[in-house]
């Protein structure tokens, strides 16, 4: 209950940042929702799959403060969740390795997808750093998908196949606002969709036993 009350705080805190444009509320108050995944992420059985979800939240906590900062670190913050899909995808790989053709292409698909919407404008000196993060984030929504169907539990893996996807929703909605055309609706959207996909994917490792 401690987590779900220090998350809700710091979701409200930002929402609220965001609507008065107040850039140091904002920065305080974004990385709590993650913080209190972490906390809530103690509770779960000990195992692979959750140190690796662990360090996967931890890059995406530095990754949410540094794309909060008042200074253009955008670069920087593509890095951190960069790492941090590397290891949401390591934790999926333990326990799960077949191929899943179908996954794979729609995982492909959805990359190619991101990759486009950001490169609709050109993108300059990002082009590559945009590029391997398009194929991290691709590649960590493939194996999301691979688990399911398996002998990993139903909800372990329906779970972070919805976080991967979300994940995905958020970061097509950051490349829409910054790279193609911004809506006031964006800021609200990307955060909302962004928590979700990481309650999810933090959510699975609650249901690691083996059936």
């Amino acid at each position: 209950m401690p987590w779900l009350i220090l998350a809700v705080m710091g979701a409200a805190a930002y929402l609220y940042g965001v609507n008065m444009q107040s850039t140091l509320l904002c920065l305080l108050s974004k990385p709590l929702p993650v913080l209190a995944l972490l906390g809530w992420l103690q509770d779960a059985p000990p195992s692979l799959y959750r140190r690796w979800i662990s360090l996967g939240l931890l890059f995406s906590l530095l990754g949410d403060i540094l794309l909060a900062w008042p200074v253009d670190l955008f670069v920087f913050g593509l890095g951190a969740f960069l790492l941090a899909h590397l290891a949401y995808l390591k934790a999926y790989l333990s326990d799960c390795r077949r191929v899943a053709w179908l996954p794979l292409t729609l995982a492909l698909m959805a990359g190619v997808s991101l990759f486009s919407v950001m490169a609709a404008q050109g993108l300059g000196q990002l082009l590559i750093p945009v590029s391997v993060y398009a194929l991290a984030i691709s590649a960590m929504l493939w194996r999301a998908f691979a688990r399911l169907g398996t002998a990993v539990p139903a909800r372990s893996a329906w779970l972070a196949a919805a976080g991967a996807l979300a994940f995905v929703v958020s970061d097509s909605l950051i490349g829409i606002d910054r790279f193609v055309f911004k809506f006031s609706a964006a800021p609200y959207l990307i955060i909302l969709s962004y928590w979700l996909g990481q309650w999810g994917i933090a959510a699975s490792t609650f249901s690691q036993s083996k059936r």
